[in-house]
């Protein structure tokens, strides 16, 4: 998660924003059942994704900083792993700051090309470290989440896109590109934008965008049947890459599980924890590695993630 929205300007090579794929769906398969239910996400995998982008981190400088080669190297292990899923990939490339950039999109084939899911996450880290829950968190569930559809076989009414972020440390650079990019016409097929940007903090809460009413309350309504209470998500509003879509008018929601805010009494009281603690210590700072990170949180809004793609692409 960036500090603010502020210095988004992007001076972008000359490469053309990604295109929509065409509608229809897969030959000769039959569409699934109107109410198919989300599989469970394997949190083991999420953190096994965790556990390579800490290690790409680690034989880079210690971070995956826009710019840096341990940024090339995260995003070819995610581009990696959607092409061998079946996933058409296609890579963005712009430049901020003097340094090339780059988005990852993934467009699962099949479903209405006129109205698009879409979920996002940014994949770079802080130059101070290697960036595990801020935002290897989001970019792992993601990833497991889009493997986790081409397991299924999955053929959603709605066309489905994952999409990795770059340079949204500095100011939310490289999902500014992507939306600047996309005509009129374009942006008003994405139905929904998801946004994960830190889903595993230590000493976690349990945030909910009050953005788009409907996405809201998918993500409510499931943490209702978990029996957790949620709270608005204030502390990153227009901080992460939902913002550029929600100026450009795109429906948005998200998950955030806490930053450098201070837990209160009552939260803690709610969701268990520490009060008079950040939710994450080390946002922003060298100690964010795979050892900040609480399985149960990032186990739950995994599989929340899920739930929300499969419910808002029926």
């Amino acid at each position: 998660m960036s500090f603010s929205v502020s210095g988004r300007a992007v001076a972008a090579v000359g490469v053309s924003a990604v295109m929509l794929l065409t509608g229809g769906s897969i030959a000769g398969a039959a569409p699934s059942p109107a109410a198919a239910a989300a599989p469970d996400i394997s949190v083991a995998n999420v953190k096994a994704h965790l556990a390579q982008l800490q290690s790409i981190a680690t034989a880079n400088d210690g971070n995956r900083a826009h710019g840096s080669a341990g940024y090339k190297a995260s995003l070819d292990y995610v581009k990696a792993k959607l092409d061998a899923a079946g996933f058409t990939t296609t890579v963005q490339q712009f430049t901020s700051s003097g340094r090339t950039g780059y988005n990852l999109v993934a467009d699962w084939p099949g479903g209405n090309a006129d109205q698009v899911v879409m979920a996002g996450s940014h994949l770079d880290s802080v130059s101070r470290g290697p960036g595990i829950n801020d935002n290897g968190s989001g970019s792992a569930a993601i990833l497991e989440t889009a493997l986790a559809v081409s397991r299924a076989g999955y053929h959603p009414a709605k066309h489905l896109r994952f999409a990795w972020w770059g340079a949204e440390e500095l100011g939310i650079v490289g999902s500014g590109h992507y939306v600047d990019g996309l005509s009129a016409a374009h942006r008003s097929k994405i139905s929904s934008y998801l946004n994960f940007d830190m889903i595993g903090s230590p000493n976690p809460g349990y945030f909910v965008y009050d953005d788009d009413p409907a996405i809201e309350k998918t993500f409510k309504d499931y943490f209702t049947g978990l029996g957790i209470a949620t709270e608005p998500e204030t502390e990153g509003d227009g901080r992460s890459d939902h913002a550029p879509f929600k100026d450009a008018g795109v429906p948005v929601g998200g998950l955030f599980s806490g930053a450098d805010y201070v837990k209160t009494a009552a939260q803690a009281a709610k969701w268990g924890g520490t009060s008079g603690k950040a939710f994450d210590a080390c946002y922003h700072s060298s100690c964010d590695t795979t050892s900040n990170i609480d399985g149960t949180a990032l186990d739950r809004n995994s599989d929340a993630i899920a739930h929300a793609v499969w419910e808002l692409s029926q």
